[in-house]
């Protein structure tokens, strides 16, 4: 039984403008179909977001300014946005139609990609990436799924055409669902090329598209990702934990400045690594030249070396002339100092009487066919006589002679050479190990501390403009830079970050300012400001009367304060009604035309007395505004106690302190008591109580 769902957008009309004909693949976070434009009669991309992500109160918005941004990238590597709408309630995006495959399924197919051709890619990617760069604007989620290569026509990466998408759509997504409370603010990005600090800070700038980036080329020259784990979070952490390896390690061979490329991309402090795409780009092409003239040099034949040698009259010998004439050599003869150029000697064609070869000089003898190695590795005689009558060569030859013609001589030069062996060797040692350790840990030393051990260990110590930390004590290290542990070269600086204590301000004076100076104050110490007009009889009009909290008011950053601005003098003053009868007081807040709420509550003021008033008195305010009234029930009913059976002083003590009067009728026990048990009566009641027996 066939259960497969058809796509129900398949042939479907978007606004009335795009016919969609195809799927062409499901994302996390979108679906990308290909779609006619039947007004421009063109074929383009159609990305629609899948329901869950526009169900987002807030998603729809900031998808929208994505796509405006995305639309002044005028780049040729960038996958061009030419419409955006929503339909049936879910957005999407029309977008520039690119024939030809991701940089996965170019993967997929290859495996891996020799470096010309991945420093290829590499560099159009960046040159898409540094545009969006340029205009504020953080990719994000640079993987290769998000790179689409055209097919050139004879079928070279070299010549393809790379294109980038999904600019800001994972900041759009993001943003959205950190704003949601049922979603808690999770991080969007794919883990295996995802930058420490988003995951550990949630922060994305330039240099974190430059570390994906580098994945990417490490990918491509390597067919695999540096990490993998059973969960994505463990390959998250990783790039944390771990200091991503050079791509040879995995590819021996490789040329040794895309290694250096690779790890300076993907270092875990954003600030070692390029400062954004655009930096990135100009070290792939310098790389991307450097290895183009290495590919050149190993392919390129190499020429036959000229040897240069003194004229010699063959007509000597005429049977070697003979010989050397039905040889496969050729030989070109200049001026007297002929230049022979000797090429492709074929010895064995070349049958040489012995007698003929002893009557040549040196040079021009052909080697014996049972020639020993030592005699071959021996320096031809000829070269000797070449230079005979040169003075410096005959110079160095005597000294030569003289050093080494000694058992002294030798033994000095071999100790020369052993200490320059020593020399290299510490050398070596030095500069690949010996100068290097690990970098101490600082944190939670307090600064004296910090200093102090750090000098004591060699090194010197630079402190940065700090930071505000909640838990950390003021003047205590909260961060280091090179972190503990690293490896870096002995005395070297260490930069320290030092808490600065919660971040705290004070609320400043602003009574007396025009408002718009209050805000600028307020805001530029990041404090939140809210606006209310109240009526004030002495500050005019559109001046601060004052704030809430008040002036001097020690607050945390973004605290909302309330700016209170003077309306001026107000229509109506409420006047003081505390301490009158409710009746009288509402008959005086009807004469000044405000409106009256009462509440009550239980006092020991008398039943129906005024206890406060909100506005309080004095407050300016407009005609038909309600003055709440806050009245005395009068004091709480009293539970009378069961005292019967008792004596009349046991039961006179209960009763005074339960705050009631007592009045004793007869003397013994209590036999009747009224009011009696039970009963809820005002303080202060009578008793009666009637005793006998």
């Amino acid at each position: 039984m066939d259960t497969t769902v058809a796509d129900t957008l398949i042939g479907a009309l978007i606004d009335g403008r795009y016919r969609v004909r195809a799927r062409v693949a499901r994302g996390g976070m979108a679906t990308v179909y290909t779609a006619t434009d039947e007004r421009l009669e063109r074929t383009v991309a159609l990305k629609i977001i899948h329901p869950a992500q526009a169900n987002e109160p807030t998603f729809l918005e900031r998808f929208t300014d994505e796509a405006k941004l995305i639309a002044r990238l005028t780049h040729p590597n960038v996958v061009a946005v030419y419409d955006q709408g929503t339909h049936e309630g879910l957005p999407y995006l029309v977008l520039e139609y690119v024939r030809g495959r991701t940089l996965r399924e170019v993967l997929a197919d290859k495996h891996r990609l020799p470096p010309t051709e991945a420093l290829a890619i590499m560099e159009q990617m960046l040159a898409a990436i540094a545009a969006a760069h340029r205009a504020g604007l953080v990719h994000r989620d640079v993987k290769p799924e998000n790179v689409l290569v055209a097919d050139a026509p004879n079928h070279s990466l070299l010549d393809s055409v790379v294109k980038v998408t999904d600019f800001g759509l994972a900041r759009a997504v993001e943003e959205a669902s950190t704003e949601a409370p049922s979603n808690g603010g999770h991080l969007l990005a794919t883990v295996a090329y995802v930058a420490p600090e988003l995951v550990t800070e949630g922060h994305a700038d330039p240099r974190t598209d430059v570390y994906s980036a580098g994945l990417v080329l490490f990918e491509m020259l390597t067919g695999r990702v540096p990490y993998e784990a059973d969960r994505p979070v463990e390959v998250a952490w990783q790039h944390v934990d771990r200091d991503v390896p050079a791509p040879s390690r995995y590819v021996p061979g490789l040329p040794p400045v895309v290694d250096d490329l690779v790890v300076r991309a993907t270092r875990r402090d954003p600030g070692a690594r390029p400062t954004d795409a655009g930096a990135m780009l100009a070290e792939v092409q310098e790389a991307r030249e450097i290895t183009a003239v290495a590919e050149s040099t190993r392919t390129r034949p190499e020429a036959a070396p000229t040897v240069v040698v003194p004229r010699y009259d063959l007509s000597r010998n005429a049977e070697a002339t003979a010989h050397l004439a039905q040889s496969d050599a050729t030989m070109h003869l200049a001026s007297p100092d002929a230049t022979m150029h000797l090429e492709a000697l074929d010895v064995s064609a070349l049958h040489v009487d012995p007698t003929v070869v002893e009557d040549r000089p040196q040079w021009a003898r052909l080697p014996q066919p049972r020639q020993t190695r030592r005699s071959r590795a021996r320096r031809p005689r000829y070269a000797e006589e070449l230079y005979d009558d040169d003075p410096v060569v005959t110079e160095r030859r005597s000294l030569r002679q003289r050093i080494l013609g000694s058992p002294r001589g030798r033994i000095s030069v071999a100790a020369v050479l052993a200490v320059l062996g020593l020399l290299v060797a510490f050398g070596g040692w030095w500069f690949g190990v010996g100068r290097f350790t690990t970098a101490p840990n600082l944190v939670d030393f307090k600064k004296a501390q910090a200093v102090a051990f750090a000098e004591k260990n060699g090194f010197t110590v630079r402190f940065d403009g700090g930071r505000y930390d909640e838990k950390v004590p003021k003047d205590t290290v909260v961060a280091q830079s090179p972190t503990a542990g690293r490896r870096v070269v002995g005395g070297s600086i260490i930069t320290l970050s030092l808490s600065l204590g919660p971040e705290r301000y004070k609320v400043p004076d602003e009574g007396g300012k025009d408002v718009a100076l209050a805000q600028k104050d307020l805001a530029e110490i990041k404090l939140t400001v809210q606006v209310t007009q109240v009526y004030d009889d002495v500050v005019p009009a559109g001046t601060v009367v004052g704030t809430d909290p008040a002036a001097g008011s020690t607050v945390k950053p973004n605290t909302k304060i309330v700016l209170k601005v003077s309306r001026g003098r107000a229509p109506v003053t409420v006047p003081n009604v505390v301490g009158q009868p409710v009746d009288q007081a509402q008959n005086a807040l009807a004469g000044q035309g405000l409106k009256v709420a009462v509440k009550q509550q239980d006092s020991t003021q008398p039943a129906n007395t005024v206890l406060s008033q909100d506005p309080v008195d004095g407050t300016g305010v407009e005609p038909g505004t309600t003055v709440t009234l806050t009245v005395s029930k009068g004091p709480p009913a009293v539970t009378v106690p069961d005292v019967n059976g008792r004596s009349a002083d046991e039961a006179r003590q209960i009763l005074t302190q339960a705050g009631l009067q007592v009045q004793v009728v007869g003397g013994g026990t209590v036999r009747v008591q009224n009011p009696g048990a039970g009963q809820q009566v005002p303080p202060g009641t009578t008793i009666v109580l009637l005793c006998f027996g």
